[in-house]
C-alpha cells in the first residue's frame, strides 16, 4: 500500500525532516492579541517568544479545524490509499479528536487516526517511526504496531520556569500547579496517559535537569535497546545545547537531537522550558 504519514505542527519537526520522509502536517494556530497564527508557517517561535514578553495578556491556542484535515485528506487521497494521522495527546487538545471525526466520513481514502499520548519530540519519535516504515513498505498494521511498541517505550520530562501558564491554560491541574507556586519549587512535569502530571518536586532548575538525567540514565541500563533522546527548549536554546553537550559526554552510547517548543506549546510551557524525551532506537530509526 501506498501508506501518507499526517502529523500536527506540535510534532516540531524540521523541514529537511518534512521533505526528507515525505510527512504532511496540519497546523495549530497561536492567537496572539486577536490576530491569528498558524505556527510555524505565519509566526516562528522566536518571533512568538519576543512578542509574549511585551504583553500582559496570555495568548491562546487552537486546534485545526474539520476544514483544515478534510482538505489534506482528500488531496492526499488522490494519490495514497491509506493515512495514519499521528497527533498529539488528546487528553491536551482536539486536534486528534476532530482527525478521528473526519476519518469517520471520508470515502475516497482510509485514515487510521493515532493518539501519540505526547507532544513535541515525544510525538515526533512516532511520526519519524511511521514515516520511515511507509518508505520501506510496511503495511498499515505493521506500523501501528511499532507505534505502540514506541510510545510504550517512550518517557518524556521537562522543567518549566513558572507553572502559571500551563495552570491558565488548564493543561495542569491547580492542584498540581500551586504545589510550585506557593513552595517556589520546580516541578519535574511528565505525561502519564497523555496528561501532564507532576512526577517529582524539586527546589531548582538545575537539579530538576539532574533528576531527569538520573532517569534517562536508569533507563540506558534497563533497556535491551539502543536509546535515543532529544532536548527540547522554548525559546531557550543555549541552555539546551549546554545540556545536550554535558549528556553526550555522560551518555556516549546514546544518541541526542536538539528540538524545540513552538508558539502552541511554549504558550503553555512559558520561555525557558527544557526538556528531555527518550525511546528505544529500532532498525528504522
Amino acid at each position: 500500500m501506498n501508506i501518507a504519514v499526517v502529523t500536527d505542527s506540535t510534532a516540531y519537526l524540521s523541514h529537511e525532516q518534512y521533505d526528507a520522509y515525505d510527512i504532511y502536517s496540519v497546523p495549530l494556530s497561536c492567537i496572539v492579541e486577536n490576530e491569528v497564527y498558524k505556527e510555524e508557517r505565519d509566526i516562528t517561535s522566536e518571533e512568538f517568544f519576543l512578542k509574549v514578553r511585551e504583553m500582559d495578556k496570555l495568548p491562546t491556542s487552537s486546534q485545526p479545524t474539520v476544514g483544515d484535515f478534510i482538505a489534506l485528506y482528500e488531496e492526499l487521497g488522490k494519490t495514497y490509499d491509506a493515512i495514519i494521522s499521528i497527533h498529539l495527546s488528546g487528553n491536551i487538545s482536539g486536534t486528534y479528536r476532530n482527525a478521528v471525526s473526519v476519518s469517520q466520513s471520508l470515502e475516497n481514502v482510509k485514515v487510521y487516526p493515532y493518539d501519540s499520548e505526547l507532544a513535541a519530540a515525544g510525538q515526533a519519535f512516532q511520526v519519524m517511526e511511521a514515516a520511515k516504515l511507509a518508505k520501506n513498505g510496511a503495511s498499515v498494521e505493521a506500523i501501528l504496531e511499532k507505534l505502540d511498541t514506541i510510545k510504550a517505550a517512550t518517557e518524556l520530562y521537562f522543567v518549566v520556569d513558572d507553572l502559571t501558564n500551563l495552570v491558565k491554560g488548564g493543561r495542569l491541574s491547580r492542584a498540581a500547579g500551586s504545589v510550585g507556586t506557593f513552595l517556589n519549587i520546580k516541578p519535574v512535569l511528565t505525561f502519564v496517559d497523555g496528561l501532564i502530571v507532576p512526577y517529582d518536586k524539586i527546589r531548582t532548575k538545575r537539579k530538576a535537569l539532574r533528576k531527569i538525567e538520573s532517569l534517562l540514565e536508569k533507563s540506558v541500563k534497563d533497556s535491551e535497546h539502543p536509546i535515543q533522546a532529544t532536548i527540547v527548549h522554548a525559546f531557550s536554546e543555549d541552555e539546551a545545547k549546554a545540556f545536550k553537550e554535558r549528556l553526550e559526554i555522560d551518555f556516549p552510547e546514546v544518541e541526542f537531537n536538539l528540538s524545540f517548543l513552538g508558539p502552541v506549546i511554549g504558550v503553555h510551557t512559558g520561555e525557558g522550558a527544557i526538556g528531555l524525551t527518550w525511546t528505544i532506537k529500532t532498525d528504522e530509526s
